[in-house]
């Protein structure tokens, strides 16, 4: 059985190497949202509270199943907090997802 994550990112934008917005889907349930453009803020605070985000895309046709690639870190560094998908790093990266 896989994992349960609770949310998945398919696209990011950046603005002065830190995400400005992320498309997602979300969990609702047994199943998932459309997609979803989060903030920063927002997806930061959903980090926090504990919520699991991977990185990965949508199969077409076939609703809430995914293509999954790597888990969304929450990484702190020199009293900051930044999202990636590795740890060591000091700025926001999400490594292989496409922009928009």
């Amino acid at each position: 059985m896989a994992k349960k994550f609770d949310g998945v990112i398919e696209a990011v934008r950046y603005k002065n190497g830190q995400i400005s917005f992320v498309r997602a889907f979300e969990r609702r349930g047994s199943t998932f949202s459309d997609h979803l453009v989060l903030d920063r803020k927002t997806l930061l605070e959903r980090l926090q509270k504990g919520k699991v985000f991977v990185t990965g895309s949508r199969e077409d046709l076939l609703a809430s199943t995914f293509q999954v690639s790597k888990p969304v870190l929450l990484v702190k560094a020199n009293e900051r907090e930044f999202i990636s998908t590795r740890e060591g790093t000091e700025h926001d990266e999400l490594e292989n997802v496409p922009l928009f």
